[in-house]
């Protein structure tokens, strides 16, 4: 798919189908545009013809809009497969929230995405593409891009599906397309050691954030199943070197589960685990999802634990929960369109 492509891919791939240079100059502008193949007007029908089974297919096939005006959307690919990812505003601009798999296999027991379990990873292009897409939704250009950031929280692991990822962000980065700072894409992993040691020495300038949601391995494993493979300790450590190769700081994603992780005594645990780590702490009230037992503390309880947290000297902060009536928030996307149309 060309999306997969860099710029000089691009041109070489137009090369090599004997189009001249400014036909792939072209053909790279009218997908980072988001166009749609049949509404690019400057490519004849033969030119069009040449490509057509390389063109990106993607579609965005509905939106829901919250009432706090986060928007929702159905992104399909060309084999019927579905993804969710949601549009945040803010006040420095807009906020997109991706998702790297349809479906996930990591299989945590407070999380809508791994329900039908794994149906396929994501190439980068198709990354790309709900960037694309959803940049030109909200009136965005290859030129004039309205999208400023990119969150990696969406549908699936994206340490589980690492080499599309890293080609991903080295598109969306590239100055010749959409030039997204690095700094400005935020990626969230449930704790692959591995791969966070190898994207450490990527030496990327973008967020690390770890989901980690308990403090001793024994209550990580009854809602985490990764926590069976890699300890606290050893997710920990690996941070520790993340930010010795990048100098950023780290956040931990931390959802309250009623009477597994939200005691006095955790607020104790994190202060240890995360002591002498630049780092900040994303308090999460349990969003539902009506298949899931599990019941969250409420968001008052939330404050408060972030309180206590503060008052050990942990920076902390309780995220704000948008989208939540449109099964849009943290925890519950998923890669099917329920009957209800949510």
């Amino acid at each position: 798919m060309l999306s997969d492509l860099s710029y000089d891919e691009i041109i070489e791939y137009a090369s090599g189908k004997g189009l001249p240079k400014f036909r792939g100059d072209q053909i790279f502008d009218a997908i980072y545009n988001g166009k749609q193949l049949e509404e690019v007007t400057n490519l004849s029908k033969e030119t069009k013809d040449l490509i057509k089974n390389d063109y990106p297919d993607y579609i965005i096939r509905k939106k829901f809009i919250s009432k706090d005006g986060t928007q929702k959307f159905i992104v399909e690919f060309y084999d019927g497969n579905i993804v969710e990812c949601v549009l945040m505003k803010y006040k420095y601009g807009y906020s997109l929230c991706l998702s790297t798999q349809v479906g996930c296999r990591m299989g945590c027991k407070f999380c809508a995405s791994t329900l039908n379990g794994l149906a396929r990873n994501l190439s980068a292009g198709e990354l790309l593409g709900q960037v694309l897409l959803i940049n030109r939704e909200i009136g965005g250009s290859k030129k004039e891009r309205k999208i400023t950031n990119i969150v990696l929280m969406g549908s699936g692991e994206p340490l589980d599906n690492y080499e599309s990822v890293l080609k991903f962000l080295n598109l969306v980065c590239d100055e010749k397309g959409l030039n997204i700072s690095e700094r400005n894409i935020s990626l969230s992993t449930c704790g692959i050691v591995p791969q966070i040691y190898a994207l450490a020495d990527e030496m990327l300038n973008i967020t690390l954030t770890i989901s980690l949601h308990a403090t001793t391995d024994e209550k990580r494993r009854e809602i985490m199943p990764i926590a069976n493979k890699y300890s606290i300790k050893e997710i920990i450590e690996a941070c520790k070197y993340y930010f010795e190769k990048t100098k950023r700081k780290i956040y931990f994603e931390y959802t309250l589960v009623k009477g597994v992780n939200d005691s006095n005594d955790d607020v104790k645990r994190l202060k240890t685990l995360l002591s002498g780590l630049m780092c900040h702490v994303n308090i999460i009230p349990l969003n539902e999802v009506k298949e899931r037992t599990l019941k969250g503390t409420g968001r008052l309880a939330a404050y408060d634990f972030c309180e206590k947290l503060k008052s050990q000297g942990v920076s902390a902060t309780v995220r704000r929960t948008m989208g939540e009536d449109i099964a849009g928030a943290c925890g519950q996307l998923r890669n099917k369109i329920l009957k209800d149309g949510i």
